[in-house]
């Protein structure tokens, strides 16, 4: 039974690491790809910023996703009790929360809302 729990502390471990690292490297990976250092030199090149905002927003939500799935794992696996369960609760609501808002900041909308109608491109 001890190596089962292991076996969970390393996966959970191993979630959390992954998810820095998705986080810390779709930062670099967006501000690469949308030439950050234009953006500070050229503040008025609005769809650069968006196109920026919507490519960190991305790697945001995968590693937050991770983060939730590594939380759920130290708390059903490796330590049950009433007060850390609560605790993954009220962390849970806290990302779900975080997660709408960086949706609403990239997309412009809430996550039920449905995607507005694409318009003709130019």
């Amino acid at each position: 039974m001890e190596t089962i729990q292991e076996w969970m502390e390393w996966a959970a471990f191993a979630l959390d690491a992954i998810a820095v690292i998705i986080i810390v490297g779709g930062a670099v990976v967006a501000a690469v790809r949308c030439n950050l250092f234009g953006i500070v030199f050229r503040l008025d090149d609005s769809k650069r910023i968006d196109r920026y905002k919507n490519q960190l927003v991305s790697g945001l939500l995968l590693g937050l996703d991770l983060l939730v799935a590594s939380d759920v794992i130290k708390t059903t696996a490796l330590e049950m009790t009433l007060s850390n369960v609560g605790a993954l609760g009220l962390l849970v609501v806290v990302r779900i929360a975080l997660t709408w808002s960086l949706i609403v900041e990239a997309e412009g909308r809430w996550p039920w809302q449905p995607n507005p109608a694409p318009g003709p491109t130019d």
